[in-house]
């Protein structure tokens, strides 16, 4: 792989930049260009890191999006809190390996409110979707401008937001999209806490409660192999976490995956032939973790 820029990352603020620095770099690497992107909303952390290592292992050029977008938030979400730490986010950027960090504006992505919407059906109706509205379509509007903007060959996406990773990848597959989507393992902290830019909120009385998701969510795959049903297994999960005396449940589900349809009621779930999502929702205080565990047929039989 041919790779034209320094491992210390050339940060662009426009599109107008971003689309220079992509040409000169696919002008100079001619036919061994090969562009990974990692679209993330900034306050980075190891679960990021990772794609980006991954994507500057597979890629002659790794783009690093940052870029809190409004569109996905409600009118009663966090949008103006979302932690930011430009500095931070582009010490870990370079120490992974990325090459070209965008950096833009809302006002240079969105010049206009856009009028154009990305709305996914079915899929968008559980979990997330049925909790925080309209935030897909407001994913499905920024990952397609990214697509467009970046034209990678490959884009590489968390599974700890598992339901983001479904939806994005039926947006590709429906608009036949020239991207690869490349889904990644959730990265922990040691004390098994999933990562999120989120945890920074929580109290110390909170992020000790919440380690009952990543607990909860290790006892799925036993309770699948001992005969759980959907019902079970959602009751078993939401049991444990309503344990934790801080913890309010939004969801504890379990659906097929990733086309995110509730198994047959009553039957047992490890006899279920597709992958399935235990995934689970929890506000602790004022901050909402989310988490699941995919489970393959052949694991639980």
């Amino acid at each position: 792989m041919t790779t034209v820029l320094t491992s210390a990352p050339a940060v662009v603020r426009t599109v107008r930049e971003l689309r220079e620095r992509l040409r000169d770099y696919r002008a100079k690497a001619g036919a061994d260009a090969t562009v990974g992107l990692v679209p993330t909303m900034g306050f980075l952390h190891e679960g990021h890191a990772s794609l980006i290592r991954r994507s500057a292992a597979e890629n002659g050029l790794t783009v690093l999006s940052i870029f809190v977008n409004p569109l996905q938030f409600g009118p009663n979400e966090d949008f103006e809190r979302y932690p930011r730490d430009e500095a931070r986010d582009l010490a870990i950027a370079a120490d992974a390996g990325a090459q070209l960090v965008f950096m833009p504006e809302v006002r240079d992505m969105y010049p206009t409110p856009p009028s154009t919407k990305i709305i996914v059906g079915g899929i968008t109706e559980r979990l997330c979707g049925a909790s925080r509205p309209g935030h897909f379509d407001g994913v499905g509007v920024v990952v397609t401008k990214l697509f467009n903007l970046v034209q990678p060959g490959r884009a590489y996406f968390g599974l700890k937001d598992a339901q983001q990773v479904a939806v994005v990848s039926t947006i590709v597959a429906d608009l036949n999209q020239p991207v690869e989507i490349v889904p990644c393992p959730i990265v922990r902290e040691a004390d098994g806490l999933a990562m999120s830019s989120r945890n920074v909120y929580l109290k110390p009385e909170e992020r000790e409660q919440a380690l009952i998701l990543s607990r909860t969510l290790r006892q799925v795959p036993a309770w699948v192999r001992e005969g759980a049903t959907p019902e079970s297994l959602k009751a078993n999960m939401t049991a444990s976490i309503a344990g934790m005396p801080l913890a309010e449940i939004d969801y504890a589900e379990v659906l097929t995956y990733p086309d995110l349809q509730p198994p047959a009621e009553g039957e047992a779930l490890r006899h279920v032939p597709v992958p399935l999502l235990a995934a689970v929702a929890v506000k602790f205080g004022q901050t909402r973790l989310i988490d699941n565990v995919l489970l393959n047929p052949n694991e639980v039989n």
